[in-house]
């Protein structure tokens, strides 16, 4: 099985990490997922490095739909893999839309591959940038709410290091 989003393509997160991040991370090394390979073989690989040496620093979104890193409501909080494939809600695949990834939802994949909720929480750090409007109730949500499943990026405050960075729009719904 093969999830292909070229590199080469606006909605690669593999390109977005290298031009956005990588670049001015000289000697880091990161963990990035080829859509491109036979994923079993590279699940397996990815794990592998994954387990020898633990992750510092997860980068981790938060989506419309208080997805994170493509773990939709209702995130699976339980799954012991690293790595799977997730198939994309109606609410994400909008998303992946207006922000001019792709050009119609008949152009987003059906699914993606993730780095799993509890591999995630594996981080020794995570941190969370979320600008705009558009994800403001997501942020109140994830905030007010318990932890839940319906709201995938709350299970990040019980995190011991997740740091979170807003700006003005995406915290407009808080009560502050």
């Amino acid at each position: 099985m093969k999830i292909e989003v070229a590199e080469t393509h606006p909605a690669s997160f593999r390109k977005y990490l290298q031009e956005r991040f990588l670049s001015y991370a000289v000697g880091a090394k990161a963990h990035l997922v080829n859509g491109e390979k036979d994923i079993a073989n590279h699940f397996a690989e990815l794990t592998r490095d994954i387990r020898r040496a633990p992750l510092d620093l997860s980068l981790i979104g938060i989506g419309e739909n208080a997805h994170i890193a493509f773990n939709d409501p209702p995130a699976d909080f339980n799954s012991t893999e690293a790595y799977k494939v997730v198939e994309l809600d109606v609410a994400c695949k909008g998303q992946q839309v207006r922000e001019g990834w792709f050009e119609s939802l008949e152009k987003v994949p059906n699914q993606a591959i993730t780095m799993t909720v509890r591999q995630i929480l594996d981080s020794a750090t995570i941190i969370s940038c979320v600008p705009y409007q558009v994800k403001a109730n997501a942020i109140k949500l994830t905030l007010r709410d318990e932890t839940t499943a319906q709201v995938p990026a709350s299970i990040l405050k019980t995190h011991k290091d997740w740091r979170l960075f807003l700006d003005q729009e995406s915290a407009s719904e808080l009560d502050v």
